[in-house]
């Protein structure tokens, strides 16, 4: 029975999302399209009835990569101070560097997306670009172009940081590297002080 156009765009969409996490988790060259088909449920022969080449659904796997940062980006700035401050520190945790699947697409695949073709790179370019605009929302005290040599500064940081801690072999040191990050990078929230019975307000 052939499917309708929504079931395919539903099939393609998950295949996009099994990429992403796959090719985050094993690497862009380790990874096989046989591999994500099956991570996907699906067979390896219907893989060219939505997808050109494997390049094409490395592009469309790192927009949806980047898009789920943004989101995640965006969400934190929105929930204010303490939310951001949880977002940024979260970012350069143990926790997020160790769960590949799940972490930066900079951070995991860096090295080989410098090395990756046009759509790709301009795929990872555009989702930058939208992430530091994102971040740079945060600081509205400061003018446009400052905000956004912050953020872009922020986010260099906290990937060379993380992508440092993955490499270390010494656990004790790549904690060291994050916990640095994290004393540099996140801006402590300032407490509310309780306001004694003669301050409060009436």
């Amino acid at each position: 029975m052939k499917k309708s156009k929504a079931e395919t765009a539903e099939t393609r969409k998950r295949i996009v999302k099994v990429a992403s996490q796959e090719f985050k988790r094993t690497g862009i060259q380790a990874t096989r399209v046989s591999e994500i088909m099956a991570a996907a449920g699906l067979t390896h022969g219907g893989f060219y009835r939505h997808f050109d080449s494997k390049e094409q659904l490395l592009a469309e796997a790192c927009a949806t990569a980047m898009g789920n940062l943004a989101e995640k980006a965006r969400t934190a700035v929105k929930g204010g101070k303490g939310a951001f401050a949880d977002y940024l520190s979260e970012f350069m945790s143990r926790a997020f560097h160790e769960d590949c699947s799940g972490s930066c697409a900079f951070v995991t695949m860096g090295s080989e997306l410098a090395r990756a073709d046009d759509r790709t790179r301009n795929a990872m370019t555009e989702g930058f670009r939208t992430w530091i605009d994102i971040l740079a929302e945060q600081d509205p005290e400061k003018d446009s172009k400052a905000a956004h040599a912050d953020a872009m500064f922020k986010l260099s940081a906290m990937i060379g940081a993380v992508t440092m801690a993955r490499i270390i072999d010494d656990a004790d040191f790549a904690d060291d590297v994050l916990t640095e990050a994290r004393a540099r990078l996140v801006e402590p929230v300032p407490k509310r002080s309780k306001k004694t019975p003669a301050t409060q307000d009436v």
